[in-house]
């Protein structure tokens, strides 16, 4: 699903397509601008939105094989809530 798909699907449920589009833009903004500043984003029934560290750690360059230091990094991180994993079973 692109995200064209989702303001349609949105735009459905009786707003405009260009309502729908922004709706979802405000939202998007909303977990992103959340997680920059540390906190979670919990979507009860959906899932949890979250930064989570990965450690520094020993990488390896695969063009020369040279070992190199990777460093630790935050990345964002998705856990499905008891709702969502159910209907994906």
């Amino acid at each position: 699903m692109l995200k064209k798909d989702l303001i349609d699907r949105i735009a459905a449920t009786g707003l405009t397509k260009r309502q729908a589009g922004d709706a979802l833009d405000a939202m998007l903004e909303a977990i992103e601008d959340s997680l920059k500043s540390g906190d979670p984003v919990l979507l009860t029934g959906f899932g949890k939105f979250e930064v989570r560290t990965r450690a520094a750690r020993t990488g390896i360059n695969p063009k020369t094989l040279e070992k190199i230091q990777l460093p630790a990094t935050k990345v964002p991180a998705f856990k499905p809530g008891k709702s969502l994993k159910a209907a994906v079973k």
